[in-house]
């Protein structure tokens, strides 16, 4: 590994490292349905930043693409899916809110 490559690692690592601290705090800390798949988007969104900075720094980029478009791709169902659950919430509560998607019955 050489010394540039290594430099662009460390500093994409750190930028990972702060979305996923971002993504996990708006996940945390929301009550709206809408901010917790933002806040699992930002989640996403630094791992795959992190793939591809590890692979660009082994070398393997090839690798990590390929890795980051099935990530992608898993990622589009699962946001439909989740956009999905937030409509059918809102249309069955009047609101996102998840505390109260425990009182639901049925």
């Amino acid at each position: 590994m050489s010394a540039p490559s290594m430099y662009l690692f460390v500093f994409f690592g750190i930028f990972s490292a702060l979305l996923l601290i971002t993504g996990i705090y708006c996940m945390l800390v929301s009550f709206n349905l809408i901010r917790i798949i933002i806040g699992f988007e930002i989640l996403v969104k630094a791992a795959t930043l992190l793939i591809i900075s590890a692979g660009y720094a082994c070398g393997k980029s090839a690798l990590a693409q390929v890795m980051v478009i099935t990530l992608i791709v898993i990622e589009i169902v699962v946001m439909v899916v989740a956009g999905g659950v937030a409509l059918w919430a809102f249309r069955h509560n009047d609101n996102i809110d998840p505390r109260e998607l425990g009182n639901l019955k049925g």
